[in-house]
């Protein structure tokens, strides 16, 4: 999917706003534009029957979790602006009116009544370096919150194709159960007639009725558990419940669970989750920022100069008539130096350092966390790949096993017992197969996680990582293909 620019905060798709887009190769989202804090009601754009592709478009329009990721990346933007307004000129005006007790002007030589207006400008002119280390500081976390924004998304992707591969396995095991529930009233009716006809005894019967009432309870647990993984995902889609119309209070959806073989290799999965997941571009932009951390502190030891401006107006001092004016300009320069400000600046200075190696001891972590979740999901996958294999096989064989007890009870030489365990064999059988369907899917969902394989980002702003890989990559290079910035 293609999600484009996205303004004022809230879009029907997922947009990257001035950092870039999200990309997908199968499918595109043109984005609409709705008012900021708003949702619209999804009832009459609900179809009867929703896809993957419907619930992931769904979710990336009205995910609650997507929107506070991008309210965040409204929020980081305003704090850029914050920031950066150190660095700008201020301009402003001040005003003032006094009026004295005429005794005690007099006695002190004062004017009884003052005013004044001053337009005034200033300019912050050296900091130490504090501010443009503060600026860098709060554009990185800008990019981190684009990241956050881009590890919600795959993360809500996710959640969404497990959730909607559990709702295909749950109305599948309500169609076993079903389907084992009508062989067994076909047997409860068939031993009924031969009971009726004097051909077996009363406790044939019995034991198919016993049977049936077994098999009933497993059915409605069954149809409650659909019920509730349906409320899953719509809690997911961001659908409330008043917005469904009566008679239509889950999610139908269409699709069915299959099995399409993917080959993966460990090695190259795991370093394309490395330089890929969002969650490791996040721990990477924390260590750019704590180094302007550590820069922010270190100006502590710098003088902070700044220079104002303006042009004054007032009455004149000689005279306590108001219209009588007096103006002019003005400029001055004030500056500050902490000699010794009790050892706070090291303190600040030995925190940002602590935070900087707390930081890359994090991002270590992280990697190692990465490359566990991705051999996690390789196994998960062999694992459903070997047990698809062996029940598909096993459903086979369990479906010629009722036929043939079915056959011999038919024809006296088997009993009832041997087709009552036949039929909850295959209901196994079948049972089996369905999970390894799902977890084969849900597996593959979570290495498309687990890797950042799900999406792919156009970036306008560039990975530290991608960014060191690209700067190797030119020094290693033959000297007559090197830019000329990096030449020499």
């Amino acid at each position: 999917m293609k999600i484009k620019r996205l303004k004022n905060a809230l879009n029907c798709g997922l947009a990257l706003l001035v950092a870039g887009q999200v990309a997908s190769a199968d499918e595109k989202i043109i984005p609409k534009q709705e008012k900021q804090g708003t949702v619209k009601s999804p009832q009459s754009a609900l179809p009867d029957k929703m896809t993957l592709d419907d619930c992931v478009h769904l979710a990336l329009k009205q995910n609650p979790q997507i929107l506070e990721a991008l309210q965040q990346i409204q929020l980081t933007q305003g704090q850029v602006i914050t920031v950066t307004a150190q660095a700008l000129p201020h301009l402003g005006v001040t005003s003032n009116y006094t009026q004295t007790d005429p005794n005690f002007s007099q006695l002190m030589g004062l004017q009884e009544k003052t005013w004044q207006v001053a337009f005034q400008g200033s300019q912050l002119i050296y900091s130490g370096g504090q501010v443009g280390a503060a600026i860098k500081a709060a554009k990185l976390t800008t990019s981190n919150s684009f990241y956050n924004l881009r590890n919600t998304v795959d993360q809500v992707i996710a959640t969404v194709r497990t959730q909607f591969y559990n709702v295909l396995l749950d109305r599948s095991l309500v169609e076993v159960q079903e389907e084992s529930v009508r062989l067994l009233e076909s047997q409860l009716k068939d031993q009924q007639s031969r009971y009726e006809a004097g051909t077996v005894p009363s406790f044939n019967v019995l034991q198919a009725q016993v049977q049936l009432s077994n098999q009933i309870p497993v059915l409605i647990k069954a149809k409650n558990t659909y019920l509730i993984s349906q409320l899953n995902i719509s809690k997911t889609l961001g659908i409330p419940y008043e917005t469904w119309h009566p008679g239509k209070s889950e999610i139908n959806a269409r699709g069915e669970l299959t099995y399409v073989d993917r080959t993966v290799n460990k090695d190259e999965s795991i370093s394309f989750a490395k330089e890929h997941r969002s969650s490791l571009k996040i721990q990477r932009q924390n260590i750019l920022i704590q180094l302007q951390s550590i820069k922010i502190a270190l100006a502590g030891y710098q003088p902070q100069i700044s220079a104002n401006a303006g042009w004054e107006f007032r009455n004149t001092p000689v005279t306590n008539q108001l219209d009588q004016v007096v103006n002019g300009w003005f400029f001055g320069a004030t500056g500050n130096w902490a000699i010794f400000d009790g050892l706070a600046t090291y303190g600040n200075v030995k925190q940002a350092k602590a935070q900087l190696e707390t930081a890359k001891v994090s991002y270590d972590d992280g990697v190692l966390q990465v490359e566990l979740e991705v051999q996690q999901a390789l196994a998960d996958l062999q694992q459903a790949k070997e047990t698809i294999m062996s029940q598909t096989k096993n459903v086979e064989q369990a479906l010629e096993a009722l036929r043939l007890s079915q056959e011999r009870l038919n024809a006296g030489a088997g009993t009832q017992l041997d087709v009552l365990n036949a039929q909850v064999q295959l209901t196994q059988a079948r049972t089996n197969k369905l999970q390894a369907l799902c977890d084969y899917d849900v597996a593959l969902a979570q290495l498309d996680f687990v890797t950042g394989a799900d999406t792919v980002y156009l970036d306008s702003f560039q990975d530290p990582l991608m960014k060191k890989k690209i700067l190797d990559r030119n020094m290693n290079a033959p000297t007559s293909k090197l830019p000329v910035k990096l030449r020499g």
